[in-house]
């Protein structure tokens, strides 16, 4: 056992210990403190505190070899270059109207050709669709007996349909809900598009039907290039004119398409992300399938062109302008070392050779015989004249109005 004697001499001695300990503590603290510090340290003087408790001035920072490197700064990614503005051109009264029906693809058909005839100010657009309209609910709103009230009040030019999105439905025949495409519903469906085709066709104004592109759900497009056939032949029988969009929204195999090329062969979104509504670039697509036989039933050479003298009756036909006066342009008209002019002849090569005998007056007959060469047009290669000759305008003006020898 430890004695009581011990335990004194330990506690007598306990103050040397924490002595030791705290010297011990100061030696250490000096080694890693830098120069710099350690002078600043003699210029002031330390402590016990200092040494236990340092000041945030005298940490010592770590070397710069291990510090975290700073982030560097994300690069922002360029923005697409922004679309040049459509100058607005204002309509005149007497603006021939391109009337568009149909359903909500027919809202973005109009769009398209709004911006594609934004600088013709003879050609207006004008939409009068409904979304949520078909053939099938003819209940909700009956195209066949609409039409005729609205060309009666817009007085149209051309009418464009572009209908048939919402049809993928049951159908209502005598009573019995119809499956879509079954046979009932197929024979129904093709009365009711004829039934439009003829309605427009009374009015005697011609029309454009456009067909339907390819969607994101295969039954879809399946169903759409049935409705498309079906389309077709009532547009056909209805005097109207089928306007086929399918090969601008699928790919080489025939597939639908999110992304690809617009009017310029530039790859762009052509439809949203339910693959359904087409894309701003997608409505253009639609409108320039559309352009050619519109501009051909208006009397166009392009969109932004004005009315041409072939259009139907009572359209603008623009008066033509005056012919310039044609500009002299003063050249020399080159000349062959094989012209036959310079001998005298006229007949080519293998003709009867002549009776005569040749001229020694004739500019071949001087170069042979005396060496002399023919004296030079003004302005051609060979004239080195001083100072150069001028020729006479009416001269120039002859000259171009001769075609070269070839």
């Amino acid at each position: 056992m430890v004695s009581v004697a011990c335990i004194r001499v330990i506690v007598r001695r306990m103050p040397i210990l924490i002595l030791a300990i705290a010297v011990l503590a100061v030696a250490a603290a000096s080694t890693f403190h830098t120069p710099a510090m350690a002078q600043e340290q003699q210029n002031r003087g330390w402590s016990l505190r200092d040494l236990l408790f340092p000041r945030r001035s005298e940490r010592v920072e770590p070397p710069l070899d291990i510090q975290k490197p700073q982030p560097k700064p994300r690069k922002k990614a360029p923005r697409p270059p922004a679309e040049p503005a459509i100058p607005i051109v204002e309509k005149t009264p007497d603006a021939r109207v391109v009337l568009v029906v149909g359903d909500f693809m027919a809202s973005g058909l109009a769009e398209g050709l709004d911006t594609a005839f934004a600088e013709n100010p003879g050609v207006r657009i004008v939409v009068r669709a409904n979304g949520s309209s078909g053939f099938v609910r003819d209940d909700f709103y009956n195209w066949p007996e609409q039409i005729k009230s609205l060309i009666e009040t817009e007085k149209p030019a051309v009418v464009v349909v572009m209908l048939g999105s919402n049809d993928r439905q049951q159908m209502r025949v005598n009573d019995v809900r119809e499956q879509p495409r079954s046979e009932n519903w197929t024979k129904e469906y093709e009365r009711r598009t004829d039934a439009l085709g003829k309605a427009i066709a009374s009015t005697k104004v011609p029309f454009l039907w456009v067909g339907m592109p390819a969607f994101r759900v295969p039954r879809m497009t399946s169903d759409m290039l049935a409705f498309n056939d079906i389309y077709h032949s009532a547009a056909e029988s209805g005097g109207g004119e089928f306007v086929d969009i399918w090969d601008g929204f699928v790919d080489e195999n025939g597939a639908f398409v999110t992304t690809g090329p617009d009017i310029n062969g530039q790859a762009v979104r052509l439809r949203s992300d339910d693959g359904i509504n087409v894309s701003k670039a997608g409505k253009r697509k639609l409108a320039f399938y559309t352009e050619k036989p519109l501009m051909k039933i208006l009397g166009l050479t392009a969109p932004g062109g004005v009315v041409t003298a072939s259009a139907p009756a009572g359209a603008p036909v623009e008066v033509p302008s005056p012919a310039a006066a044609p500009i002299v342009v003063d050249r020399t008209v080159p000349m062959l070392l094989s012209d036959p002019a310079l001998d005298g002849g006229s007949e080519l090569l293998g003709a009867a050779p002549p009776t005569t005998k040749a001229d020694v007056n004739l500019p071949g007959e001087k170069l042979v015989v005396e060496g002399k060469a023919p004296a030079a047009s003004p302005g051609r290669a060979d004239d080195f004249s001083w100072p150069p000759k001028t020729r006479p305008a009416t001269a120039a003006v002859e000259s171009d109005a001769t075609p070269a020898t070839p």
